[in-house]
């Protein structure tokens, strides 16, 4: 069973069809909306600062979404996709955008709608990401635009992961 836990007098705000993996641990002032799914040893702590996870989120399996006391909180917006050992700290992520693989996106960044952090990069604090823009790179950099194909591909990314937590739903009924 997942850990939720409170913190600093606030308690996890889950929506009811929200998937938390058995070893997903939530903890303080965070929301998550509906049909979000939290992954395998993901952690999303709220205890220093909000977390405001919209709907159709995905949080793969070992990321981390935190913010920095009194300086930084994390949104992230519908249909966003964190992915596998990812960290977003205190960083606001818009509609539909990817958070690559082993990636890190730091405080006050805001990442576009649509638009691509690749996996290993290493987005630098208070970094403007525009709409549907492609960034990689160690320190980050913008190198183009998201093909129409991936934004294709983006936008069923989250009602995927949304299918892929009913598979888990389904085998505990």
């Amino acid at each position: 069973m997942a850990t939720l836990l409170p913190a600093r007098g606030h308690e996890p705000q889950c929506a009811e069809s929200v998937w938390l993996a058995p070893n997903a641990t939530v903890v303080g002032e965070v929301t998550l909306g509906e049909h979000s799914t939290v992954w395998f040893s993901a952690v999303v702590r709220g205890d220093v600062a909000p977390i405001q996870v919209g709907e159709r989120v995905n949080i793969q399996d070992g990321a981390v979404i935190h913010g920095t006391f009194n300086q930084s909180h994390t949104v992230l917006e519908d249909d966003v996709s964190v992915g596998h050992n990812a960290i977003v700290h205190g960083a606001h992520v818009q509609q539909g955008a990817l958070i690559g693989m082993g990636s890190v996106v730091m405080d006050h960044v805001v990442v576009g709608a649509y638009a691509v952090v690749a996996a290993g990069a290493v987005v630098l604090a208070g970094t403007q990401i525009g709409e549907g823009e492609l960034w990689a790179g160690v320190p980050a950099k913008c190198r183009g635009q998201v093909s129409e194909e991936l934004r294709a591909h983006l936008s069923s990314t989250s009602a995927r992961y949304v299918e892929y937590a009913g598979w888990f739903q389904d085998d505990q009924a």
